[in-house]
């Protein structure tokens, strides 16, 4: 199949909501660098923290624009949105320990936001939405690897307020002929992660020293992208035709288990410890995702994209940020 042509980014007004987290603002430089202008949607904080984005700060003129508020108002979402070309939807409650405490916290953030920017999409007539979604909505695989047409498990709160997410979505598509496409990333990892998820909660153990490496159950098996193929991943779809009205997963197609990956962070590192289970970090029975591999061979033959950094390369990268940002993380402590 011919490769896609190469889309122009350049002058184009593009909105990243949830640009400030570990994604989000891997998509903004990516989106600078091809010469985009970015309007970045961030949750707004008293306290003014700029985060991942601060650089791009000093300069009022700059490529960057900082809009703060919240994806549950519906006003503040359709100024947002408006003048745009291009909508990332990024912007979500995630964790899944905690939405087993708060379940409609992530109704009202995931499934009320996305219908929020969805109408502002439809009303400012964009160019494109691109819809975050997570491989956490196919639950434990029934068939290897995941299509897009397997069916959608919620295995947890959170994973059950994404799949209402993507179908509002969606719906926007079938009902409104809103050009949306929802990408479903598999695992994605990388520098600017924070401590909830379990590589840097490995990493972050194993630079400071830690000879026992807690963790949940190392028995799941994980398909592990890194962030900046996944950023790739949603500029490929923003141009794609053929994924308009659809879902598409973005991950390596490979796997490897929990207990498996804590093993080869302990050699990126160069650390030595024992890796051991810790009671309270195991999820309900019912509720743990067991295997996530992704068939990514949508995102390959529409868009033509390739993953390009190894695990083992990713993994090195990771822990190198992650030894140099130790005041971002406590390794004394489950984050959730």
């Amino acid at each position: 199949m011919p490769t896609p042509a190469p889309f122009d980014w350049t002058g184009r007004t593009v909105l990243v909501t949830g640009a400030e987290g570990f994604i989000g603002s891997t998509l903004v430089d990516a989106l600078v660098r091809r010469g985009a202008r970015v309007r970045a949607f961030v949750h707004y904080k008293p306290y003014g923290d700029k985060g991942h984005l601060a650089r791009y700060l000093t300069d009022p003129h700059g490529p960057v624009e900082m809009v703060a508020g919240d994806v549950r108002d519906a006003g503040r979402v359709m100024d947002a949105v408006a003048g745009c070309d291009t909508v990332f939807h990024l912007a979500a409650l995630i964790g899944i320990p905690y939405s087993y405490d708060s379940p409609g916290a992530y109704v009202q953030t995931n499934v009320v936001g996305t219908e929020n920017v969805a109408e502002a999409c439809r009303r400012h007539a964009v160019r494109r939405l691109v819809h975050t979604s997570t491989s956490e909505v196919y639950g434990t695989a029934r068939t290897a690897p995941i299509s897009e047409d397997h069916p959608l498990q919620p295995q947890s709160p959170y994973s059950a307020s994404k799949i209402g997410a993507d179908m509002m979505a969606l719906s926007h598509w079938h009902a409104f002929e809103l050009p949306v496409t929802v990408v479903r990333p598999f695992n994605t990892y990388g520098p600017r992660q924070s401590a909830r998820a379990v590589i840097p909660t490995i990493l972050s153990q194993l630079h400071a020293g830690v000879r026992r490496i807690k963790l949940g159950s190392l028995t799941p098996t994980r398909d592990f992208t890194y962030v900046t193929d996944t950023a790739a991943g949603f500029l490929a779809l923003a141009a794609c035709e053929r994924a308009v009205g659809h879902s598409v997963n973005l991950g390596t197609g490979q796997e490897i288990s929990v207990g498996d990956l804590a093993k080869a962070l302990v050699i990126a590192s160069g650390r030595d410890a024992e890796i051991v289970v810790d009671p309270g970090r195991l999820r309900p029975a019912g509720s743990e995702v067991q295997r996530l591999l992704s068939d990514n061979s949508r995102a390959r033959e529409w868009a033509g994209w390739e993953p390009e950094v190894p695990l083992e390369e990713g993994l090195r990268r990771t822990s190198d940020w992650i030894a140099g940002h130790p005041h971002l993380f406590a390794a004394d402590r489950y984050q959730v």
